[in-house]
């Protein structure tokens, strides 16, 4: 039978908070330019394998701001979330089974909150 674990609120929230981050931050990332800088393309066919980029316009300062945004807020969160009181009463195996759980506990149960929701 799977353990079952009794994750705060709070815990849950933050978790669920920094998944809603990090996949933000990785829309954000794939709709930027490649480069930060502008820089010229260029195509390299003498590695294992051809690569081959396009000229890139760099980013803007929004956009630079953007990022700093997402990725501070996601450290901020990543480390809200593994240092949470909560592991101080697990040791060994079992935190990294609770853990594993937190990472995927909304995934099961629709929200944070625990609740299912009917639109599955």
């Amino acid at each position: 039978m799977a353990a079952t674990y009794d994750f705060p609120s709070d815990l849950l929230a933050g978790q669920e908070e920094l998944h809603q981050v990090r996949a933000e931050l990785s829309a954000l990332l794939k709709r930027l330019p490649w480069s930060v800088e502008p820089l010229d393309g260029f195509s390299d066919d003498t590695g294992w394998r051809r690569v081959e980029r396009p000229a890139s316009p760099g980013w803007s300062e929004d956009e630079q701001a953007e990022v700093e945004k997402l990725r501070r807020r996601e450290h901020e969160l990543a480390v809200f979330v593994s240092t949470h009181r909560y592991w101080d009463a697990l040791t060994g195996a079992d935190r990294v089974h609770a853990r594993s759980h937190l990472k995927h506990a909304t995934d099961r149960d629709g929200g944070p909150d625990g609740t299912t929701s009917d639109a599955r």
